[in-house]
Order: structure tokens, then C-alpha cells, then sequence
């Protein structure tokens, strides 16, 4: 990519305009799935929003992390991987979080993406704004991994 010539920032740019408006079209499929199929639609809807918001900026800045570290398409892969599966499984994928032991409940606490789940779930079924933790914990995230990549990005 370094041979593109356009400048680096709109590159970067572009990414980030490609994700924002996937992001966009995922909240339009949950908002569609609630209307036109009678789908559970969050009883907090702010609490839900800025949820998705963080949790996306987490992710987000955590993948340009991995872009920025990783020198090939393949070591990217395997980072990302290496991140991502046990990401998921502390969100509950495999075992769900009320039936964690507390210990893993905690370790599931400080991840990105069961921090988002926690909050989701808190705004979404129970109609309550998500805890302050686990909306500091996916900014946490956003704002040192994005650092981060901004720290370590190199074309080369």
C-alpha cells in the first residue's frame, strides 16, 4: 500500500469511513430486525448506542494495533486471531457469561468485547443505562490501542 499515491491519511481515512458505515448498517439491521419482525429492540436506547459506539471504537482501534504491528498479511491473520478467539470467549460465545466463575467473569470484565456485552445486555434487557465500568473499559481500550497504532504505524 505504501505505493498508492494518494497520502497516508487518506487511506487511513477511507478505512475508517468503510467501518463507520458498516457500523451504521449493522445498528440499521437491528433497528429493521425489531421493526419489521417484531425483534427485541433496547429498552435503553442511549445506554445501547454509545455501548456500540465504544465497543466498535475498542475493536476498531485494536485491529489498526494489529495492522500497524504485524509486517505481513499473515502475521496480521494470526495476531488477530490469536486476540480475537479468546476476545470471544470471554464475551460468552462458548460459555456464557452468568455462568462463569466469578474469576473468569472478572477477566471477561476487563475485555473489550465482554465489557460491550455486559453493557449491551444491561441496556438492552433490563432498560438500565450500562454500568460505568464497562463503558471506561472499551474507552480504555479505544484510546490506548488508537494510540498505540498511531504510535506504531509504518509503511514499511
Amino acid at each position: 500500500m505504501a505505493t498508492t499515491p494518494v497520502p497516508p491519511s487518506w487511506l487511513l481515512g477511507a478505512q475508517v469511513v468503510v467501518n463507520l458505515v458498516l457500523l451504521l448498517v449493522a445498528v440499521l439491521v437491528v433497528v429493521l430486525g425489531g421493526v419489521a419482525l417484531g425483534a427485541h429492540l433496547p429498552l435503553q436506547t442511549m445506554g445501547f448506542v454509545l455501548s456500540v459506539l465504544l465497543a466498535a471504537g475498542a475493536m476498531f482501534a485494536l485491529g489498526l494495533w494489529v495492522a500497524a504491528i504485524a509486517r505481513t498479511q499473515r502475521a496480521a491473520g494470526a495476531i488477530g486471531a490469536a486476540l480475537f478467539y479468546p476476545m470471544l470467549f470471554f464475551a460468552g460465545v462458548w460459555l456464557p457469561r452468568e455462568v462463569m466463575p466469578p474469576a473468569l467473569r472478572t477477566v471477561s470484565d476487563l475485555t473489550p468485547l465482554g465489557a460491550a456485552v455486559h453493557a449491551m445486555d444491561i441496556s438492552m434487557l433490563k432498560g438500565q443505562f450500562p454500568p460505568a465500568e464497562s463503558l471506561l473499559v472499551m474507552a480504555a481500550w479505544a484510546v490506548i490501542f488508537g494510540w498505540l497504532s498511531v504510535r506504531m504505524f509504518r509503511w514499511e
